[in-house]
């Protein structure tokens, strides 16, 4: 009997230990599977799903990158040297102008840096410079260059010069720059302005969202490139008055969206609830309502950029854009259509636009999928 019962208790004993093997270590430690996953706030969990997606994660790692070298382009990228050692004093001429008769010149003109008379006095004798990687700015017209304009890629024009001389590497990095900045500025001002419209219809909805559906609709009939050459006509081309002109008409796909969200938001019990408690309108749209209708905004802030980079191109292009002499991909673009024969010009042009707008089409994507809500328990 005894021998019986032994060899029981040790078949129960391995049954057990095979099932402790067996669950997984989220369980045997006390938690359910998925509660750490569970405990972690909705941003975050986004966050981990958006990384899991190495195509957008990556293209955002390089569309920063890309944008913090831009910022640096005034030291990446200049005709100026940026530290200066002459006759024991240090010089900034990166940071401020000076004159030629501060490195043994003979006038009050500001220097240039490029003149060989200049170049060997800051560096013979003692004196030294340090120049920037790229001793070109985007305006720098090299009037001792052996070739002519537009020139090939050579060792000192890496990827060559336009039909004005002007280095082609600092125009495409300084033109990149204010494609990026103004793109993101025409992003946060549209949907700024397509949130506060959307979220007006939707919240109050009745008469208001009547009224304001259809001035929208009359106002997205408006010829927007007309009003753009009747402007550029009118008044001097800036970057201020394209940012404006384009806002003006920039904020309505959102509005739709943002106006369907607070459409369904606005019957929600925590809406009541407050509405009940007596708080007012705009806190309810701001602290309650807005948070939970965010989803459609932030996935399309990527391809908003994206379609304000191009507009922008588009429009400098056609002579339409930034002031003359600002730097432009739009205008490299107009160049290459202008010399064909000079291939580099349109090549690394085109190169730099597709890059960036396929970035950031690649973190749209997976921006959309970080925020899929058919996707929160991924």
């Amino acid at each position: 009997m005894s021998s019986s019962i032994e060899s029981a208790t040790a078949g129960t004993q391995t049954v057990l230990a095979e099932a402790v093997e067996a669950v997984p270590l989220s369980m045997s430690s006390g938690q359910p599977k998925g509660a750490t996953r569970a405990s972690l706030s909705p941003g975050r969990r986004a966050w981990l799903r958006f990384k899991r997606n190495r195509l957008g994660f990556w293209s955002l790692v390089l569309f920063a990158s890309m944008v913090v070298v831009s910022l640096f382009a005034e030291v990446l990228s200049t005709d100026r040297p940026l530290i200066v050692r002459y006759e024991g004093k240090t010089y900034f001429p990166v940071l401020r102008d000076y004159s030629e008769k501060t490195f043994g010149g003979d006038f009050e003109t500001p220097t240039d840096y490029l003149d060989p008379f200049i170049r060997e006095r800051i560096t013979q004798g003692g004196n030294w410079a340090i120049y920037a990687p790229n001793p070109y700015g985007p305006k720098t017209l090299n009037y001792f260059a052996k070739s002519p304009s537009p020139a090939a890629p050579t060792h000192d024009n890496w990827l060559g010069t336009d039909d004005r001389g002007r280095d082609l590497l600092a125009q495409l990095l300084y033109g990149f720059r204010v494609s990026v900045l103004f793109g993101l500025a025409l992003t946060i001002t549209g949907t700024v302005l397509g949130v506060a419209a959307g979220a007006v219809q939707g919240y109050f909805a009745g008469k208001v969202d009547l009224a304001l559906q259809r001035f929208i609709e009359i106002w997205s009939s408006m010829p927007e490139l007309y009003l753009l050459i009747i402007f550029s006509a009118i008044f001097a081309p800036s970057v201020a008055l394209l940012l404006i002109l384009l806002s003006l008409f920039g904020w309505m796909g959102l509005s739709d969206y943002v106006r369907a969200e607070f459409l369904r938001n606005r019957q929600m019990d925590y809406v009541r609830a407050a509405r009940a408690l007596g708080v007012g309108n705009l806190q309810i749209m701001w602290r309650h309502i807005l948070p939970n209708s965010m989803t459609p905004v932030v996935t399309f802030l990527p391809f908003r950029m994206s379609a304000a980079i191009l507009a922008l191109t588009s429009l400098d292009f056609l002579g339409l854009g930034v002031p003359p002499g600002t730097p432009s991909l739009g205008e490299l673009l107009n160049q290459g259509k202008a010399n064909i024969d000079a291939w580099w010009i349109s090549i690394s042009t085109f190169a730099v636009l597709v890059v960036t707008l396929m970035l950031l089409t690649f973190m749209g994507d997976a921006l959309r999928d970080a925020l899929d809500p058919r996707k929160a328990d991924q």
